[in-house]
């Protein structure tokens, strides 16, 4: 039996950089990304935004899958979620990317560490 009274919720312990690379470690989240970049003709998109439905029906997963990682993308700022009669409509928030990329060319322009002899560190 598990003493739950005695454990740490991880979330909270997470940094926004950690809860970003968390949502992108998962490839159905990173499907319904590249499906929220460019869905199809036929998608019942509003003003821009994605339909839950859409999303459904072209990873063909179920709803409470889609409601789980989405959950996830919208806690990690990847996605902006809008409720529009009794579905979720949800379009990418490009700032949190630009933020990513950022982060990337920032590691992309520095110096990589290479290990010397006997596991010191060299740059």
């Amino acid at each position: 039996q598990i003493d739950i009274s005695r454990s740490i919720n991880i979330c909270t312990l997470m940094t926004r950089k950690d809860i970003l690379f968390k949502a992108l470690s998962d490839p159905a989240r990173l499907r319904i990304l590249d499906f929220l970049r460019k869905p199809g003709s036929d998608c019942c998109t509003f003003e821009g935004k994605v339909c839950a439905c859409d999303i459904e029906r072209e990873l063909g997963l179920s709803q409470a899958t889609i409601s789980h990682h989405m959950k996830i993308l919208v806690a990690a700022e990847l996605v902006a979620a809008t409720k529009l009669g009794r579905w979720m409509h949800y379009t990418i928030r490009p700032e949190t990317f630009a933020t990513a990329a950022a982060w990337f060319a920032e590691h992309a322009a520095g110096t990589a560490a290479v290990p010397g002899p006997r596991g010191s560190v060299a740059a």
